[in-house]
């Protein structure tokens, strides 16, 4: 069933913007500053209570979650320009008196703009933070209690005939596994002398041997059995890391005569120690940092391909609903070699994958983005810096207000991407 993927999944994200807004919240309440209220979700209020001055509550449509910090835009300085030349109050001045109105004149001091750079800093990095320890949370399970799928040495499939695809087309030659008469369960014990203990090394060894015949040992039924296996050389489609074909210049796939017994290994869970984790971790974030980077060139490509039909890299950028049919995939895969642990790390997985991502995503630096609030706090700190070394008067607070009809912009530009990503999962889904 569908179903549990996409409840995991719901849950989840709702986990993960909780967690992120707490981030927020708490640094923020303990620099004294007020924080109004923290729901989980948007639309009608569904249960809240309030405490310490901070309402706390859940509203009915999951989609997300807030914290209302006070405050967070500083008043500007007394000649800054507050109305347009047709007499209409300028966005920044709105954005302005908006902020100064959450706090009560007895209140001015618990204003955000108020702290210093440094715990500006806190507060705004707390957010991103929470979903980085998240993930590698989710990491620690799937690494440390549930375990990696790793290709073992037991073979889980023998391909009928040698062909690319392994389809018996007609007068297809029969692969070189089952001429040999390896069968499905088989433990490749040894390769021409050489023991075999992971898949690499079956890999390894069919590579390396060429054509010649191999003398092959495989434990069955507890019993060892000694076959003679003599692979062929087969035009092969030629795959890269991540598992996608290679194409030339010519958008043409690339292939190679490769030595090809016709056998695919069975997956085992193997568990890594909790020192894995951060090269995970780490390795994760820049691989998400770089589809990031490529977003304006990846939404190009999956705008056109609504109107060319082209297939979509399953590598890059999905909306919500494609995130959804992956979970609900997980879990509703009817296959008899996808066990439930397997499944239950694969869900933990993808959630580690998304806050990966909200980690990085959070930290653009543009507003209303928690980066556009980081590279003000920077800015101004360099800035005050700089004037005190040179001797020269505190510039006092960045006015981080005349930023709003860019991040007004940026807003929209959000929501165009999110609308185009909903729509392209639905008409062309990357999976």
């Amino acid at each position: 069933m569908a179903l549990p993927g996409i409840v995991f999944l719901i849950v989840g994200l709702l986990a993960s913007v909780g967690l992120h807004e707490l981030g927020h919240l708490i640094p923020a309440k303990r620099f004294g500053v007020k924080v109004s209220q923290y729901f989980i979700g948007f639309g009608p209020t569904l249960w809240s209570r309030k405490s310490r001055g901070t309402e706390y509550g859940i509203k009915a449509i999951p989609l997300g979650g807030y914290v209302r910090i006070a405050g967070m835009l500083a008043p500007g300085r007394p000649d800054r320009v507050r109305v347009r030349r047709n007499g209409t109050v300028t966005l920044a001045e709105e954005a302005r008196q908006a902020s100064a109105e959450e706090l009560a004149p007895s209140e001015q001091s618990q204003a955000f703009w108020r702290l210093n750079p440094a715990r500006r800093l806190v507060v705004m990095f707390g957010g991103p933070v929470m979903n980085l320890v998240l993930a590698g949370a989710c990491l620690a399970i799937v690494l440390g209690v549930i375990g990696q799928a790793t290709p073992s040495n037991q073979v889980s499939a023998v391909v009928p005939c040698a062909t690319d695809t392994g389809t018996c087309e007609e007068d297809a030659t029969v692969s070189p596994a089952s001429a040999a008469g390896i069968q499905v369960g088989d433990v490749i014990v040894s390769w021409n002398g050489e023991k075999m203990a992971l898949w690499s090394d079956v890999q390894r060894a069919i590579a390396s041997g060429g054509t010649r015949t191999a003398t092959v040992v495989v434990e069955r039924g507890g019993q060892d059995v000694t076959l003679s296996v003599t692979p062929i050389l087969l035009e092969r489609t030629v795959y890269d890391a991540s598992g996608n074909p290679v194409t030339d210049s010519a958008g043409n796939t690339t292939t190679q005569e490769t030595p090809y017994v016709g056998i695919s290994p069975a997956y085992t869970n193997v568990r890594q120690p909790l020192t894995a984790v951060p090269g995970t971790l780490w390795s994760l974030t820049v691989a998400t940092a770089r589809v990031i980077a490529e977003l304006p060139q990846q939404l190009w490509t999956t705008t056109a391909s609504l109107f060319t039909g082209a297939s979509r890299d399953a590598n890059g950028v999905v909306g919500v609903v494609g995130v959804a049919d992956l979970a609900g995939r997980i879990t509703s895969t009817d296959a008899a070699s996808y066990s439930t642990s397997a499944r239950i790390g694969d869900l933990f997985s993808l959630l580690a994958s998304l806050n990966i991502s909200l980690f990085v995503f959070n930290l653009i630096p543009l507003l209303p983005l928690d980066g556009g609030h980081i590279a003000g706090a920077i800015f101004e700190a360099v800035r005050r810096n700089w004037a005190k070394m040179r001797g020269k008067a505190d510039p006092g607070p960045v006015d981080m207000a005349r930023l709003m009809p860019l991040s007004y912009a940026v807003a929209l530009a959000f929501i165009v991407m999110t609308v185009i990503l909903v729509i392209a999962d639905i008409v062309n889904p990357a999976f």
